[in-house]
């Protein structure tokens, strides 16, 4: 993997985390890390253990030019659909970093692009380009940060350990106890969406 800083000063690699889940925000993070930056064991987060994510994200923080995370939660989520809402935080993350980025490095084939900065989309980023692997350590761990605390708020639903995707555990927990606050409305929350209706407050 590489920064492209050979070619380009301030890159900053972008990535989301948590598009897929029923519930919580969406997070995203933005990295711009130095040339000469190297970790044996930063890749794609998905591939990462937990603990080694932990370990990265102190690293990648206390080495980094500058990063920053944003995030946009369920009710900004069905506001606007889940795509519109990880661009809405990836482009707050951006706004966030204490240094200008000359370029921006997308994870995945779609972005709006942001005011003054170019940018390239880089289908599977995350395991080609160091930059964009920092963010998404940092979206993930930021996001499982929060979801270990609106477990604490609702700890029926197991967030602690499915962080707000659909388990089958999950989704039983949405038929037996309703929604909440921080589930995403607009998505298929169970499989027999219609009966959850009747959960919702009037």
């Amino acid at each position: 993997m590489n920064t492209l800083t050979d070619q380009h000063q301030n890159v900053a690699g972008c990535d989301e985390a948590g598009r897929g889940c029923l519930a919580g925000p969406v997070y995203a993070a933005a990295v711009i890390l130095p040339s000469d930056f190297h970790h044996p064991d930063l890749t794609d987060s998905k591939k990462m253990t937990r603990r080694n994510r932990e370990k990265l994200r102190l690293i990648i923080e206390e080495s980094a030019i500058a990063w920053a995370v944003a995030s946009v939660d369920a009710a900004g989520i069905d506001e606007v659909n889940i795509l519109n809402a990880s661009i809405k935080a990836m482009h707050l993350a951006i706004s966030r970093l204490a240094v200008s980025p000359t370029l921006l490095l997308i994870d995945g084939p779609r972005f709006t692009s942001y005011p003054g900065i170019p940018h390239r989309c880089e289908v599977r980023g995350d395991a080609r380009f160091l930059n964009i692997a920092a963010a998404s350590v940092l979206a993930k761990t930021h996001r499982d940060e929060m979801m270990l605390r609106l477990h604490d708020e609702f700890p029926g639903y197991g967030w602690n350990a499915n962080k707000g995707y659909p388990t089958a555990a999950h989704r039983a927990a949405i038929r037996e106890l309703g929604i909440t606050p921080y589930h995403r409305q607009s998505f298929r929350l169970t499989h027999d969406q219609l009966s959850l209706w009747d959960t919702l407050p009037r």
